[in-house]
């Protein structure tokens, strides 16, 4: 019989990010496909927006609940507030209940560096060189994720408010940069809150990846329609794209993009697909319910042993 507790209290992860990583590549190896993960729900509010994100896998199950305020930097509070509560083993009890930031700011650029290690040509092992756009938690984050799992040449960041991407830049012992950074850049990470193209899609090298994740609405865009035509355009699942990404649904919409073209994440994981040379690779990802279900049951697991 199993005896009621209640949830342990995560407020500082222990999970590395290369746990993570693992994590999420495991979960896609083992047959899960995100087609069939549950969408997140939305509720506009006063002063931004409430998401609900539930999921479910094997004998745990978990929903996280995030506030999004656009304006909280002018509090010194962050964008993305909230909580996620995992539930475990036949009983569904709740066994952690994690903090919601933290948790994003992991799984999301965990994800994207599972993206990047099976988009990054094979041929290649020389240290990369990755631009950051944006300086916000998630430009931490994929830095910080990037940097334990790559060895990198030069990391240099790319922001509009010079005094935010200094500070950044000089903790992450980074450099700052502008956009033609990308022109010489392995990997482009683009962490912002921006709705339209950061940059030309022409800068990019034909070998290059390119990670999107910084907005999850269909009209927001951080790449143009250059980008995407030269890309082999890789999505966490075609369903989820073509509900929340801008990056993809308005080059559809222009007919630069169509919807047979779209390859998903565990299809390049798995083998399914194999990408084309000679072109770079583009990541859109939005963010989905059963990368946070994964990642915090990966966490309790490691406080566990």
């Amino acid at each position: 019989m199993e005896t009621p507790t209640g949830p342990a209290l995560v407020d500082a992860l222990r999970l590395t990010p290369r746990g993570a990583v693992d994590a999420l590549e495991d979960a896609l190896r083992s047959g899960f496909d995100p087609e069939d993960d549950p969408p997140r729900s939305r509720v506009a509010t006063a002063a931004g927006e409430l998401l609900l994100m539930p999921s479910t896998l094997g004998d745990v199950s978990g929903v996280k609940l995030l506030s999004l305020t656009g304006d909280n930097p002018q509090r010194d509070l962050p964008v993305v507030q909230g909580a996620y509560l995992l539930f475990e083993g036949p009983g569904q009890r709740p066994a952690a209940l994690v903090d919601g930031a933290a948790l994003t700011d992991l799984r999301t650029s965990a994800v994207s560096a599972l993206a990047v290690r099976h988009l990054l040509p094979r041929s290649d092992d020389r240290p990369l060189r990755l631009v950051v756009l944006g300086a916000g938690p998630q430009a931490r984050a994929h830095v910080t994720t990037l940097r334990t799992l790559h060895d990198l040449a030069s990391v240099t960041l790319v922001g509009r408010a010079p005094d935010t991407v200094a500070a950044l830049a000089q903790e992450l012992g980074a450099a700052v940069g502008d956009v033609s950074a990308v022109a010489e850049a392995d990997v482009v990470c683009c962490c912002t809150s921006a709705t339209t193209p950061l940059f030309d899609g022409d800068l990019v090298r034909d070998d290059a990846v390119v990670v999107a994740i910084g907005s999850h609405h269909p009209g927001a865009r951080e790449t143009d329609d250059v980008l995407v035509r030269r890309s082999a355009v890789v999505v966490e699942s075609r369903r989820s794209a073509l509900a929340e990404a801008g990056d993809v649904v308005l080059p559809i919409d222009a007919g630069v993009l169509d919807v047979a073209d779209l390859v998903t994440l565990r299809e390049v994981v798995t083998g399914a697909v194999v990408l084309p040379e000679g072109r770079p690779r583009l990541f859109k990802g939005t963010g989905m319910s059963w990368q946070d279900l994964v990642v915090a049951a990966a966490e309790l697991h490691a406080r566990r042993t």
